[in-house]
């Protein structure tokens, strides 16, 4: 009789092989870019939909507290949509697909950062403000899965996870900006 391997063991095996479809060399420039942004002074904003905007509140946590904390360079950093009032005013009054954007056109300047978290590639709010901080001038970076969707075709600079498994596109992003975070956390000349 043989053998089955048990769920857990199964996800643990596929997810190791979405880890390795991560192109490290995207999130090498990717952490050029916020490099970049940090010593020109310029805004990162950071979006995301659903467990995308969980991730993205995460990484700016990140970010502010552990990648800048007792360093004389900070980041400028901020995840849209995570002011609950705004959030909900904006998708009431006006509509959902453009909450993230008008919260983000009050801010964003022409060389400011963009980066997006969407598993799916198509989330309409995540994409509108893509489409705004290309016009605008911004650099755009968007972490996407499954086929890229809109999004890794609109990108500047796209890290795309090649997985159709939801929670595993998932798992990937949160890897990638520890990849990111880390790195300014761990290297001193970052």
């Amino acid at each position: 009789m043989g053998m089955e391997m048990s769920f857990p063991a199964n996800y643990h095996r596929q997810l190791l092989g979405t880890l390795e479809s991560i192109d490290l060399e995207r999130v090498n420039q990717a952490i050029d870019w916020l490099t970049e942004a940090r010593e020109a002074g310029s805004a990162v904003f950071v979006a995301g939909n659903g467990g995308s905007a969980a991730t993205a509140a995460h990484f700016v946590c990140d970010m502010v507290k552990g990648a800048s904390y007792g360093k004389q360079s900070r980041f400028r950093i901020v995840a849209l949509g995570q002011n609950l009032p705004t959030m909900t005013a904006y998708s009431n009054d006006v509509h959902y697909s453009d909450a993230l954007l008008e919260e983000f056109k009050n801010f964003a300047r022409p060389g400011d950062l963009y980066m997006c978290i969407s598993g799916s590639g198509n989330s309409p709010n995540v994409v509108r403000t893509m489409e705004y901080a290309n016009e605008l001038g911004c650099k755009t970076i968007a972490l996407t899965g499954r086929d890229g969707g809109k999004l890794g075709a609109m990108a500047q600079l796209g890290i795309h996870v090649p997985e159709p498994h939801m929670g595993r596109i998932e798992d990937a992003h949160h890897i990638i900006c520890h990849m990111i975070c880390y790195c300014f956390m761990e290297q001193p000349e970052r």
